[in-house]
């Protein structure tokens, strides 16, 4: 088991058919206490609990730095220590550019990019304090090639943002054990996705990718495995691309 004895932070993770909830499943399965954070508190408890008794669910939105703290506390309280956090928490939106309110732009930038600064805020004084952690962020193909299907510019600038937080973040944390990392999938069948596309765009979009399908929850959870565990403990920085090909660049 790669996490045996590790305890991991996954935000974002109450969606039943979600990147997070699939993390969540293998990061305990090899071996991980995991806490799950998600803006719906009982959905978070709902998926916690699936995992076992010693995992845990907790209401956060990673908006609010109050409740990033909060939350910190409460995992750290349960569990002694963190050593894994992944800012897996997102939503999108399909608008174009002249259909973008501010209120619209606030809300896309708040969840996926400001979030990430507040709850990495939230947990890195503890990771400094035992001079080890693994932070991995969800980016998207789209910050690298300028839009995607399911979400607008807004949302492109916001995970586009987030890839230029974490290669600072890394620089910045690297002297003190902590290593950074982001990942950016693809078009990856979840609940954003939804029933939205049917079989015949299914296949067309799966025309343009050299793996020739669509990506799936676990084949993001797995690159989060990667970088959660040693095998990755000489990665920072870096950027990986969960796309079957989508992007090569």
């Amino acid at each position: 088991m790669l996490l045996a004895g590790k305890t991991a932070v996954i935000s974002g993770a109450a969606s039943l058919r979600g990147i997070g909830r699939a993390t969540a499943t293998l990061f305990a399965e090899h071996g991980a206490r995991v806490a799950i954070l998600d803006r719906d508190a009982a959905g978070a408890r709902d998926a916690a609990a699936t995992l076992g008794p010693q995992h845990l669910g907790l209401g956060c939105d990673v908006t609010g730095p109050e409740a990033c703290r909060a939350a910190a506390g409460q995992v750290i309280g349960a569990f002694g220590q963190v050593d894994i956090l992944i800012n897996n928490a997102g939503i999108s939106q399909p608008v174009k550019t002249m259909e973008i309110t501010p209120v619209d732009w606030q809300r896309i930038v708040d969840v996926n990019m400001t979030g990430v600064l507040y709850l990495s805020q939230a947990f890195i004084p503890h990771m400094r304090a035992r001079k080890q952690g693994s932070i991995a962020c969800m980016s998207s193909v789209s910050a690298q090639r300028g839009g995607g299907i399911f979400g607008g510019p807004h949302y492109s600038a916001a995970k586009a943002g987030v890839l230029g937080l974490a290669k600072a973040m890394a620089r910045e944390l690297g002297p003190d054990g902590i290593r950074v990392n982001c990942v950016t999938p693809g078009l990856i069948q979840t609940d954003i996705t939804g029933d939205t596309l049917t079989p015949a765009m299914k296949a067309e979009i799966a025309q343009g990718i050299p793996l020739g399908r669509l990506g799936d929850a676990i084949d993001v959870a797995r690159i989060y495995l990667f970088l959660a565990s040693d095998l990755s403990g000489y990665v920072t920085g870096a950027v990986i691309d969960v796309n079957g090909g989508m992007l090569i660049h």
